[in-house]
């Protein structure tokens, strides 16, 4: 798990420069102020996590149930709640704002989120196959696997063969990346490199649980 962790919104990719004048591909993630909504300990709930609120909504549009979760913790209704699990947590109260200037401090994050579907695709595009021969009796194979098996002995597929299938829209995570810039009064955080999904993704930012590279 980890110890320091918020959510944000992604934003989309640019460029800066460093102190060597080296252009920098990064990530721009807006990570506004993210409310405490409600507290688990492992006394009560058997693990440590903090739920989390960002953004505004309409009270009127949400249901009962979400609409009396807030108010029993006095927190304003916001877009949508996340759990964040983390080791420890301690100094935490219902209602505090924690920003990205939490993770100022740290050197590399990891970022979380569900990555961009690409719908049904080929075992070429899906796994990095090679594909068939384009000569010598070749006919219409060229992207196909080619053998996926053994005749009697086992007569069946092995589970997790690399076939053709869905590629994409699942959770993935990036460990390691550097911040390169986090800007507090704009709510905005930079870090060097890609994060999983399209513009305006959710996304889980936590402390970099392997340690910098």
């Amino acid at each position: 798990m980890a110890n320091k962790a918020l959510v944000g919104i992604k934003v989309g990719m640019t460029q800066v420069w460093d102190e060597d004048n080296r252009v920098l591909p990064v990530t721009v993630l807006r990570v506004t102020p993210n409310r405490v909504v409600q507290i688990k300990t492992t006394e009560r709930d058997g693990y440590t996590a903090l739920q989390v609120t960002y953004g505004n909504r309409d009270a009127a549009k949400l249901n009962r149930p979400e609409a009396g979760h807030f108010a029993a913790g006095g927190v304003d209704t916001g877009d949508r709640l996340v759990e964040l699990r983390l080791d420890d947590v301690d100094g935490y109260e219902v209602g505090q704002e924690i920003t990205v200037e939490s993770l100022a401090d740290l050197g590399h994050v990891d970022v979380t989120a569900v990555s961009k579907g690409k719908g049904f695709a080929g075992v070429m595009k899906r796994h990095g196959f090679k594909g068939q021969r384009a000569s010598h009796g070749a006919h219409k194979v060229h992207r196909k696997p080619g053998a996926i098996g053994q005749c009697a002995t086992p007569s069946r597929v092995f589970k997790g063969k690399k076939m053709p299938g869905r590629m994409g829209n699942q959770k993935t995570t990036m460990l390691n990346l550097e911040i390169v810039q986090a800007d507090v009064e704009r709510d905005l955080l930079l870090v060097r490199g890609s994060v999983p999904g399209g513009r305006g993704a959710t996304v889980l930012i936590r402390d970099a649980v392997k340690g910098a590279r």
